[in-house]
């Protein structure tokens, strides 16, 4: 029924494609106007642009490998990667 189209950003002029599935959703939602800008130029006017979170790296706790985490170890507090983790959960 609905096929992928490409239309042309009006901001930065990109090509973009307007998939069947998304066609689709404006159908389902009643909207009748396309698209007129690409993702990274609707994300920009929205503000939707996140900031990129800061990672830590420290030793694991209980292996000894590497773990990546969002915030700053501290001494005194055990730190585990992220397959430790899931274990120590599964256990509790």
């Amino acid at each position: 029924m609905y096929e992928d189209k490409t239309l042309v950003c009006k901001d930065c002029g990109a090509e973009f494609v307007f998939t069947a599935g998304e066609q689709e959703f404006f159908a389902e939602r009643g909207f009748v106007n396309e698209p007129k800008r690409c993702k990274a130029c609707r994300d920009a006017k929205c503000g939707n642009t996140r900031p990129e979170r800061e990672m830590f790296t420290a030793v694991c706790n209980s292996c000894g490998g590497e773990a990546r985490v969002l915030f700053q170890p501290r001494e005194g507090r055990p730190i585990y990667c992220s397959e430790c983790y899931a274990k120590m959960r599964e256990e509790a």
